[in-house]
């Protein structure tokens, strides 16, 4: 097959997800247990919000017609309390922030500017509505706070549980099989050969897959060999999406697509025009997707970020939501060979939006890749940026 420029290959794998991914089952899970998972029903306004109106500020709570003026203290209202009797003319009730206003009250006066002498105080003018926020302002009863297919975070957390929900229907995560490939793999905890390289890759995976709301499954290390990687295939399709490192590009040993051909797999893309991770395979077997991601630890984690995570996300039940890509103005001049989009690792700044390319080795320099915080992104049909000049960056 052809290979795709970046923007083909993208939208191929959302219309793919569009046409065959499933919604996820819907599961209860304690408030609690919330964060990051994806909203599975929308979350209405049990009442108005706020229930009654309320003070924004500490002060003095007013008829503004009576003011400026001096006036008579009839009372205090704390935040949790409420004052039934009504406000009449030339009376002012002392109140704190978040306390309802009381009935007749139109306006509250800080109390920065009230001269308080015993029971009465003298007051400036105020506008009516001044620092009250009025019944419903923020929400109606029946008001949608939260739309399905929202992920949750610390904000929306609080949604919940100021409306009230102790349980939360959410999407049950997916489970992603990852099976990384290669005769020169050894575990973790092994001291390799000269010859020989640690998985990272899984682990790398693993913790991409976490983050973008998925539950990861490591598979053994499928060798270099037609029965080997057929077996940890079949149990990769088991689970939600296979993601499959290594084996994927021309050499004599690279069987990834061969053997998937086995389960009758359909091939969307086999290669996309850019570096790192050119040789990327997308397609479907067994009502599975799945991604031969490149052997390079470089290469698959910039191909997870641009093509995997989206179908995380969708078998999540989350919308599908675009790469976090920023500009940024290059510390130094910057060109390329055109022909390839490159996402390359680089150094954002924390302030002033520089960005700096890392030098590196190729996508298998891991030391340069943990140095960098981020990825320039060189367009394909551009061959050189100057000192100052803005670029897009993908955030990692």
């Amino acid at each position: 097959m052809p290979a795709l420029s970046f923007e083909q290959a993208r939208d191929c794998v959302l219309a793919q997800l569009s046409r065959h991914a499933l919604a996820p089952a819907v599961e209860q899970v304690s408030l609690v247990d919330t964060f990051g998972r994806v909203l599975a029903e929308p979350i209405a306004a049990d009442r108005d919000y706020p229930a009654l109106p309320r003070a924004m500020r500490d002060g003095f709570a007013v008829r503004s017609a009576d003011v400026p003026g001096t006036l008579r203290i009839v009372g205090e209202v704390r935040a949790g309390q409420r004052l039934d009797r009504e406000l009449t003319a030339g009376e002012t009730v002392e109140i704190m922030t978040g306390a309802p206003a009381p009935p007749g009250a139109d306006a509250v006066i800080m109390v920065e500017h009230a001269t308080r002498d015993g029971d009465r105080v003298t007051l400036p003018a105020a506008n009516s509505g001044a620092n009250i926020n009025p019944a419903g302002i923020e929400a109606r009863q029946g008001d949608t706070i939260l739309p399905a297919g929202r992920r949750l975070g610390y904000a929306e957390i609080a949604a919940l549980a100021t409306t009230g929900h102790a349980l939360v229907p959410v999407y049950r995560r997916p489970e992603v099989a990852i099976l990384a490939t290669g005769d020169e793999l050894v575990g973790v905890e092994e001291v390799p050969r000269d010859e020989q390289i640690r998985n990272s890759n899984a682990y790398s995976l693993a913790a991409q897959v976490t983050r973008a709301g998925a539950r990861p499954l490591i598979l053994p290390v499928a060798r270099d060999n037609w029965e080997s990687t057929y077996s940890l295939v079949a149990r990769g399709f088991a689970s939600d999406l296979l993601l499959l490192s290594g084996g994927v590009s021309a050499g004599k040993y690279d069987i990834v697509e061969h053997v998937l051909s086995g389960f009758g797999a359909e091939f969307f893309f086999d290669r996309v025009a850019i570096q790192p991770g050119q040789p990327l395979v997308f397609g479907r077997a067994q009502n599975r997707f799945f991604f031969g991601l490149p052997g390079n630890p470089a290469s698959t984690m910039v191909t997870f970020e641009l093509f995997a995570r989206a179908a995380v996300e969708a078998l999540s039940g989350a919308p599908f939501t675009a790469l976090p890509i920023l500009h940024a103005r290059l510390r130094k001049p910057f060109r390329h060979k055109p022909g390839l989009t490159r996402f390359l690792p680089a150094c954002l700044s924390d302030c002033g939006g520089w960005i700096e390319h890392i030098p590196w080795h190729g996508s298998g320099d891991v030391a340069a890749l943990a140095r960098a915080n981020a990825f320039l992104v060189a367009s394909a049909t551009r061959e050189s940026w100057d000192e100052g000049e803005w670029i897009p960056v993908l955030q990692r």
